[in-house]
C-alpha cells in the first residue's frame, strides 16, 4: 500500500474508489452508457451543466461544452476564442513555463519543457509567449512587491506596443496556479492586473483550470483566490474522479458559435456526467474545500519549518492541496536540485509515498482532499527523512 501525495496527477480529489462514486457508476451503467450530445440531450449532462454553471465564478449567463480531457478542453477553448471574433483576431498570448496539453493546439500554447514540442513543428501560428509571474525566479530579476507585477505590464508595454496590435489578439490563456511549470501561485495583483488589461483591449481571458480546478486549491476554481472572473474556464482532471471528462464553461455570448462549428461524439458521457455531479456533492457534503485549505496550511507550515533547517528547500508555495516545494542545491545560488528531486521521488516510492515533480526541481504535493491527518503526518515524515538524508550526505 502507498500513501498517495499525487492523486493520479491531481485527478482523485475525492479519493480512491469513494463509495458514493462507485455506487453512481454502478447505477448509471444500468441506465445509459452512451448517446452523443452532438445530436441529442440526456438529463445526466443537463443536470451536471446546471451545477457547473452554479459553482463557476461570474454572475453572467453561461454555457457548457463537454470534452473527454483537459487537452481537448483547451483545443475547444482555442476554437471558441478565435471563432468569437470570426477569425479576425488570430493571436493568442500564453505564458512561458505553462502546460496546456499535448495535442497540437494545446501544445502550441505549452512551453514547460522543450521535449514536449521538439519533434512536432510546425505548431499553431500566431501564439506569443510571455514570462509567467514566478517571483522566486523572476525572469526580470525584480523583487515583489516593488516590481508592481511588471510581468503583466510587460504584456502591454512590450508585446502589444511593439509586436502585436491588441486588435489582433483574441485571448490570453493562463493557469491561475502553474501546474507542470512548478506549482507556482502568483501574487494577488498579477491576475487582477491581467483581467484589467484584457478588458481594456476587449481580449478574452481563458483560465486553464484543468489541474487547479474542482476543489484542488480550496476553491472550486483557483482563480477565485484572486477575485477574478475569466470569460472562459477549461477544466478536467478532478472533475470526474478518474473518468474521462472535461468541460468548457464560459459566457453565453462567447460560447455561442454557428451550428456545426464544434462538436464531440464522446464528450459528456452519461456515466462521467453522473460521477462529476456526485463529485461536486461529495465535496459539498464533506466540506472538502474548507478541508483542503486547512490541511494545505498545515502541510506548508511543516515544510516551512523544515525549510529553516535544510539547505535543500528553497521555496514553499501553493494554495489548498496544490503545494510546491522547490528544491535547490544552495539557498544562495538557487541552483535547481534536479538530481536530488529524482532521488527524492524514487526513494519516497521505495518507502511507500507517491510523489512526483513539477517544473525543473519542484516536489509536487497534491494528495486527495479526503486524506487523513494521520496519513499526511506519516507521508511528511518519510519525505522529511529522505530530504535530511540528502543534506547529511552533502556535509
Amino acid at each position: 500500500l502507498y500513501i498517495d501525495f499525487n492523486s493520479g496527477l491531481a485527478v482523485l480529489n475525492v479519493g480512491h474508489c469513494h463509495p458514493k462514486i462507485v455506487k453512481a457508476i454502478e447505477e448509471q451503467s444500468k441506465k445509459l452508457l452512451h448517446y452523443s450530445l452532438t445530436d441529442f440531450y440526456y438529463e445526466e449532462a443537463v443536470e451536471l451543466a446546471k451545477k457547473l454553471v452554479e459553482i463557476t465564478p461570474g454572475g453572467f449567463r453561461k454555457k457548457v461544452f463537454y470534452t473527454n480531457s483537459g487537452a481537448e478542453a483547451i483545443e475547444g477553448s482555442i476554437k471558441i476564442a478565435r471563432g468569437y471574433f470570426k477569425g479576425q483576431r488570430p493571436y493568442i498570448i500564453a505564458f512561458s513555463g505553462s502546460f496546456h496539453g499535448r495535442t497540437m493546439g494545446a501544445l502550441s500554447l505549452t512551453s514547460s519543457k522543450p521535449v514536449q514540442r521538439k519533434y512536432f513543428s510546425p505548431l499553431l501560428p500566431c501564439v506569443e509567449h510571455v514570462p509567467y509571474p514566478y517571483c522566486y525566479r523572476c525572469p526580470f530579476k525584480l523583487e515583489y512587491p516593488e516590481c508592481n507585477c511588471w510581468c503583466i505590464d510587460f504584456i502591454e508595454e512590450w508585446i502589444l506596443k511593439k509586436y502585436i496590435s491588441p486588435d489582433e489578439v483574441c485571448a490570453v490563456f493562463f493557469e491561475p496556479i502553474a501546474g507542470e511549470g512548478g506549482y507556482i501561485d502568483p501574487p494577488k495583483e498579477c491576475w487582477q492586473k491581467l483581467r484589467k488589461l484584457t478588458e481594456k483591449y476587449g481580449i478574452l481571458l481563458v483560465a486553464d483550470e484543468v489541474q487547479s480546478g474542482n476543489g484542488r486549491s480550496g476553491k472550486w476554481y483557483a482563480i477565485e483566490h484572486w477575485n477574478v472572473v475569466p470569460d472562459i474556464i477549461a477544466t478536467a482532471k478532478g472533475i470526474a474522479s478518474g473518468l474521462p471528462l472535461g468541460a468548457i464553461i464560459g459566457r453565453e455570448d462567447v460560447m455561442t458559435l454557428p451550428k456545426g462549428s464544434h462538436a464531440s461524439t464522446f464528450g459528456g458521457n452519461p456515466i462521467a456526467c453522473v460521477v462529476a455531479k456526485k463529485v461536486i456533492e461529495v465535496i459539498e457534503e464533506e466540506k472538502l474545500l474548507e478541508r483542503a485549505i486547512k490541511l494545505g496550511e498545515y502541510i506548508k507550515k511543516r515544510f516551512n519549518e523544515l525549510k529553516e533547517e535544510l539547505e535543500i528547500i528553497g521555496d514553499v508555495r501553493g494554495k489548498g492541496l496544490m503545494i510546491g516545494v522547490e528544491l535547490v542545491r544552495s539557498k544562495d545560488s538557487k541552483e535547481p536540485a534536479v538530481k536530488e528531486l529524482s532521488y527524492v521521488i524514487n526513494e519516497c516510492f521505495k518507502r511507500g509515498v507517491l510523489v512526483i515533480g513539477a517544473g525543473v526541481s519542484t516536489l509536487r504535493i497534491a494528495p486527495p482532499l479526503v486524506i487523513t491527518r494521520e496519513l499526511i503526518d506519516k507521508g511528511l515524515e518519510i519525505i522529511e527523512s529522505v530530504l535530511k538524508s540528502i543534506c547529511r550526505e552533502k556535509k
